[in-house]
């Protein structure tokens, strides 16, 4: 379950977040989530990450995803190594480059680092210090030291073949979103990633997708409308047009035992775990699709 950072009215009540970390910690699902943006007025990632590891005590804890072009990596690689000890060692890390340009403008990041490249550099620092290897001669080894060896598992963020293959290398599985839901489309990405990670010798990667949802029995039954909504105010950096185009096919709309059935679908198509992304607030949306799933 993904909490609903990109919520416009997030702020609006007091302990939104903390209500859906609890509610999910105390469901069926595997993990909580939540995203990184800069030029947005979601939460900071990084705090985020020790409050949730403070409220929850058995899912793992999901960034979906950090883009380490716009963070000192040496300093991204000591936030999230304490993230990993405040957890208990229930930290994975997606990463990725990043799709908005005006997150990088506004940090003062560099445009050129946008590639994958630079991506994989930058997570093989981090990995040099969760090893506790030095990052220079006259510098001390930077912790603490994560309680996973050799840090948190880094998932690559992406939905492009030839992206997938490059990442093969450093990645230990994919972090992979689904627009229009089509299982053919995601299970034709899971082959490349199983194909390229045994080509690079590597373990099978683990195999995530996500999607937008929005449930009829929460949304008093406008649950399309409900997607449409966000996806207008969080693709706000796309001409509204083209999201009115993309909002009546995106994402997942309509009862929870469609959402289950679904969920099932997924599943045998071998997908290690999907992570749903609210369109809204109301944390009534977990309690029904935990109920739902406990009851399956």
């Amino acid at each position: 379950m993904t909490l609903p950072v990109m919520e416009p009215d997030l702020w609006a009540a007091d302990g939104v977040l903390e209500a859906w970390a609890r509610a999910s910690d105390e469901g069926p699902f595997s993990s909580v989530c939540f995203g990184e943006r800069m030029a947005f007025d979601n939460p900071e990632t990084l705090t985020l990450l020790g409050a949730v590891a403070a409220w929850t005590r058995r899912v793992r804890i999901v960034t979906t995803v950090v883009v380490p072009q716009l963070h000192d990596p040496v300093l991204l690689a000591k936030s999230l190594a304490t993230g990993d000890r405040l957890s208990g060692g229930r930290l994975t890390v997606g990463l990725g480059v990043g799709g908005r340009v005006e997150d990088y403008r506004a940090v003062g990041a560099d445009l050129g680092t946008q590639r994958m490249r630079e991506l994989g550099d930058r997570a093989a620092v981090m990995r040099r210090v969760w090893r506790g290897e030095r990052v220079g001669e006259d510098v001390g080894r930077v912790g603490p030291p994560p309680v996973q060896e050799g840090g948190p598992e880094l998932f690559v963020g992406t939905t492009g073949p030839r992206t997938i293959r490059y990442a093969a290398g450093w990645a230990d599985g994919l972090a992979g979103v689904s627009l229009d839901l089509s299982l053919e489309r995601v299970g034709e990405l899971f082959d490349i990633a199983r194909k390229a990670w045994a080509e690079e010798g590597r373990p099978a990667p683990r195999l995530t997708t996500s999607f937008w949802f929005a449930l009829e029995e929460t949304s008093g039954g406008r649950a399309r409308e409900q997607v449409h909504r966000h996806l207008r105010h969080y693709l706000s950096w796309l001409p509204g047009d083209l999201v009115d185009a993309m909002a009546p096919t995106t994402g997942f709309a309509g009862t929870v035992p469609e959402l289950v059935d679904l969920l099932r679908r997924f599943e045998d198509l071998g997908t290690d775990e999907v992570q749903l992304i609210p369109t809204g607030s109301d944390v009534e949306q977990v309690h029904r699709v935990a109920e739902a799933l406990h009851g399956g």
